[in-house]
């Protein structure tokens, strides 16, 4: 399956989200209800891109189509570069690639286990049964994941919100965190590139990294093959739409834009509701558009 142009042309002012979740991954609106959030939000050009698996996009492909919306096959996986955990979306995928199917089968490995030390660390400060209260929000049990037991928290009465649990949990030195050996940056990047698409950092303001770290990391996603950035993401401020731009200006990376949208209740911005890229900023899409 070749990679897919898009049917508009360069001068089209378009509403484009290229990052959000779904139940097949940590998401709690099914492929196709996502769509239709999608579309209700003003998206044309959309791409859903769930942790480490490719099972939406079928659904999510015809939802868009049958809507009127320019579709684009995504996904984002995760990986571990300096013992930190890393998300590189990958855009444009031939999702029946087998050499990416069978990557992603080797990352998704492991949650299970994983899932069952959490619920044990947080067992031992007191929440019990956190296993059993995150499933209740699992929709694909291959992919049990922090969000899962986030949500659980949240409906138990520990915190008020999800960004909330991740402030005093399940974050790196809290108290539920459970270090996971993901992919390898060579790994993850030469899965998208050898399907056909175009890989991107995710929400890079995110990682907790020094300033030289960063550019080690940026020359090597570079080096690998990485082509783009997330500027204009869910989970950056309006400064870091700066910062991300000039970085992105700087190494010569194309930018990417996408809410990260997960859920109606947890996510603001939502779908299609950024602010567009500045215009100095070479956008991920511009190669597809025919």
């Amino acid at each position: 399956m070749s990679a897919q142009a898009l049917n508009l042309a360069p001068g089209v002012d378009l509403n484009v989200d290229l990052h959000c979740h779904s139940t097949v991954s940590d998401g709690v609106l099914a492929p196709a209800e996502v769509a239709q959030r999608a579309y209700a939000q003003g998206v044309n050009v959309w791409a859903l891109t769930d942790h480490d698996e490719v099972g939406g996009i079928v659904a999510a492909r015809e939802a868009a189509t049958d809507l009127g919306m320019d579709y684009v096959t995504g996904l984002e996986i995760s990986v571990t570069w300096a013992n930190k955990t890393i998300h590189i979306v990958g855009l444009n995928i031939d999702e029946t690639n087998p050499d990416l199917l069978a990557g992603l089968v080797k990352t998704r490995s492991g949650r299970q286990c994983r899932a069952e030390d959490m619920a044990a660390d947080l067992a031992r400060i007191g929440i019990p049964n956190c296993y059993e209260g995150a499933l209740k929000y699992v929709g694909n049990p291959d992919l049990i994941s922090r969000s899962h037991f986030a949500r659980y928290l949240v409906e138990i009465g520990v915190c008020e919100n999800v960004s909330a649990v991740f402030k005093s949990y399940l974050a790196d030195g809290k108290p539920g965190f459970v270090p996971h050996r993901w992919a390898t940056l060579p790994e993850a990047v030469g899965w998208i590139v050898g399907a056909g698409g175009v890989a991107v950092v995710a929400h890079p303001g995110r990682y907790d990294l020094t300033p030289l770290a960063f550019d080690a990391f940026f020359n090597e996603f570079k080096n690998l093959g990485g082509k783009a950035i997330e500027v204009v993401t869910g989970s950056h401020t309006a400064d870091q739409y700066d910062e991300y731009a000039k970085i992105a200006n700087r190494y010569g990376f194309m930018a990417s834009r996408g809410s990260d949208f997960h859920a109606p209740d947890e996510n603001l911005p939502d779908l299609g509701q950024l602010p567009a890229l500045s215009k100095n900023l070479t956008p991920v899409w511009h190669s597809w558009i025919k």
